[in-house]
C-alpha cells in the first residue's frame, strides 16, 4: 500500500518592537541575563500588562499578506501550563477568538516554478516565555527572564503539505514574507523564528486524516524537512507492521536523525483558557487595518515570478535574491543604471554571496554599494578587466572604502586587449607546445584549453580569456 504524508505547520515568530508586548522593557536579543525585566514581565503581584500596540499592528500586516480576514473584535487568554520559564504559570495568548483567520499563501515550491496555495487557519498574538540556561559551569538549571514578554505571532497552518520539500518551501516564504514586511529579522540562530511540525499518513486516495504525531526542537528549516521525512518513514514501518500510531509529542535530534517521545496524549496539557480580566477587549477600527494594507510592500512571492519573468533568472538565483532583500534591492539598482541582469545575478549570487559567507557579514555591514558594484560590472562588460580580475576587485570594494578603478589602477589588473599583442602571444605558444597542437587535432579537445591557458599564463592573466580563445581557435585553424 502506497501512503501520502499529510503535513501542518506552526510557525512562531517573535516580533521585532521596540518594547516587549506587555510592557516597557527593551527587545532585544542578546542582553546580559536578566537585565530586561521589569515586574511585569517577570511577574510580581500586583503588576498590571498593557498592550503595546504595534504588536496589533505587526499581526494586522502579516494577516493582509496572507489574505487573512481580520477580526476587528477580539480578546487575549490566559494559557495555563507550569514551567520554570513562565512566572506567572500562564501565557497571554488568544484562544478561540483569534486576530487573524482564514487565509493563504501561494507559495513556488519548485524550480519548474510549480505554485501550490497553503490554507492559514489562524494568526494570533501571544506573549514569550524566559529561557532555560543549561551549562557545565553550574549546576541544576537558571532561568533567563529577558526573553519573557517578548511578542510573538504564531502562524498557524492547514494540513496541506504532502512533502517535506513542500513543508520547507513554505517555511522559507513565511521567514521572507515577515522580514519584507519589516516585523520580524527571523533569525532562526536567535530564535526569532521556530516551528512544530504536526505529521500524520495515511493510505493514497484516503480523505481520512491521520492520527498525527507533533515534533518540537526543529532549528532549521533543513532540520524540519529532515524530521518530516523521518517521522514519516517511522509512521509507515509502523503501519506495515501492524502497530498503531499514537497522538504525541517527540523531541528532534537533529545530529542523530531522529525522534524520541516527549508525552504521550495521556499527558497532553489542558491549557484551561479563559479572558484575561487584566487585559480589555481590542477593537481595531476600519480605517486602521486599510491604512495597513496601504503600506504593505511589494510581497516576496510576487517580487520572485517578476524577477523570474522580467529578468529571465532561473528559480534558484531568484530565491537567493530574495532570500535576502538588501542583495534583492541591490541588484534592482545596477541593473537600473545599465548593468546586464544576467551578469549581476551571476556575480550577486556567486562571489558576493560567498565572500558574504566567508567573512560572515550580512550585505548591510559590507562597503558594497551599487555605484561601486556598476563600475566593476561596466570594467568587466567593456573588457578593460577579466573576469579573474573582478574577483579581486569585489571583494577589495566590499569591505574597503575604495573604487572598482582605484582597485584595478594600485593591483595592475587592467586587461590586454590589444588584438596584435595577443596575436604573438599565441603565435609563440603554439610554436612552444607542438605536442598539445598535434593532440588537438588527434582529437583531444581539452587541448584547446590548455594551449588558452598557457597564454594567460603568459599575460600574467591580464590576457583577455575570449580575445585569447578566439586566436587559438584561428591559429589551429578551426575558425
Amino acid at each position: 500500500m502506497k501512503y501520502e504524508i499529510v503535513v501542518g505547520l506552526e510557525v512562531h515568530t517573535e516580533l521585532a518592537t521596540e518594547s516587549k508586548a506587555y510592557c516597557g522593557c527593551k527587545n532585544q536579543f542578546g542582553a546580559a541575563v536578566n537585565t530586561l525585566c521589569c515586574p511585569v514581565c517577570t511577574a510580581m503581584p500586583g503588576a498590571l500588562p498593557v498592550l503595546n500596540e504595534k504588536v496589533v499592528d505587526a499581526a494586522i500586516l502579516m494577516g493582509l499578506a496572507t489574505n487573512c480576514t481580520i477580526n476587528p473584535i477580539c480578546k487575549q487568554d490566559r494559557k495555563h501550563y507550569f514551567y520554570p520559564d513562565l512566572p506567572k504559570g500562564y501565557q497571554i495568548s488568544q484562544g478561540d477568538m483569534p486576530l487573524c483567520e482564514g487565509g493563504y499563501l501561494d507559495v513556488m515550491v519548485d524550480q519548474s516554478g510549480t505554485t501550490r496555495r497553503f490554507g492559514i487557519t489562524r494568526i494570533h498574538i501571544e506573549e514569550d516565555a524566559g529561557k532555560m540556561m543549561h551549562d557545565d559551569a553550574f549546576d541544576g538549571s537558571l532561568v533567563d527572564l529577558n526573553r519573557s514578554g517578548v511578542p510573538l505571532i504564531e502562524i498557524v497552518s492547514e494540513p496541506d503539505f504532502r512533502s517535506s520539500a513542500e513543508a520547507k518551501a513554505y517555511l522559507e516564504a513565511i521567514r521572507e514574507l515577515v522580514i519584507a514586511l519589516g516585523i520580524s529579522d527571523a533569525k532562526m540562530q536567535e530564535g526569532s523564528i521556530r516551528c512544530d511540525v504536526n505529521v500524520s499518513v495515511r493510505p493514497v486516495g484516503s480523505q481520512t486524516l491521520g492520527t498525527r504525531v507533533e515534533m518540537k526542537n526543529l532549528n532549521s528549516f533543513s532540520g524540519v524537512a529532515r524530521a518530516i521525512d523521518y517521522e514519516a518513514a517511522r509512521q509507515i514501518a509502523m503501519i506495515e507492521a501492524g502497530g498503531t500510531i499514537e497522538y504525541e509529542t517527540r523531541r528532534w535530534d537533529d545530529i542523530k536523525g531522529e525522534n524520541v517521545v516527549m508525552r504521550s496524549k495521556e499527558y497532553a496539557h489542558d491549557y484551561r483558557y479563559f479572558p484575561d480580566p487584566d487585559l480589555l477587549t481590542i477593537v481595531v477600527d476600519n480605517s486602521r487595518i486599510e491604512a495597513l494594507r496601504s503600506s504593505l510592500p511589494e510581497l516576496p512571492q510576487a517580487k520572485m515570478r517578476r524577477f523570474m519573468a522580467d529578468y529571465a533568472l532561473p528559480y534558484d538565483q531568484a530565491a537567493t535574491l530574495l532570500a535576502d532583500p538588501d542583495k534583492a534591492v541591490l541588484f534592482e539598482a545596477v541593473v537600473g543604471m545599465g548593468a546586464n541582469a544576467k551578469s549581476a545575478a551571476n556575480w550577486m549570487c556567486g562571489d558576493v554571496t560567498r565572500l558574504l559567507g566567508e567573512r560572515g557579514h550580512p550585505l548591510e555591514d559590507t562597503r558594497l554599494t551599487a555605484e561601486r558594484f556598476y563600475e566593476m560590472l561596466n570594467l568587466i562588460e567593456r573588457g578593460a578587466i577579466s573576469t579573474a580580475a573582478g574577483k579581486i576587485v569585489l571583494e577589495r570594494i566590499m569591505f574597503e572604502d575604495i573604487s572598482a578603478a582605484a582597485v584595478v589602477e594600485a593591483e595592475g589588473l587592467g586587461q590586454i586587449s590589444d588584438a596584435d599583442a595577443l596575436r604573438e602571444i599565441v603565435r609563440a605558444v603554439v610554436a612552444q607546445n607542438p605536442k598539445a597542437v598535434e593532440d588537438f587535432h588527434g582529437g583531444k579537445t581539452n587541448a584547446l584549453g590548455f594551449l588558452v591557458g598557457q597564454c594567460m599564463r603568459q599575460t600574467k592573466g591580464k590576457g583577455n580569456p575570449e580575445l585569447l580563445r578566439q586566436y587559438v581557435e584561428q591559429a589551429l585553424g578551426i575558425s
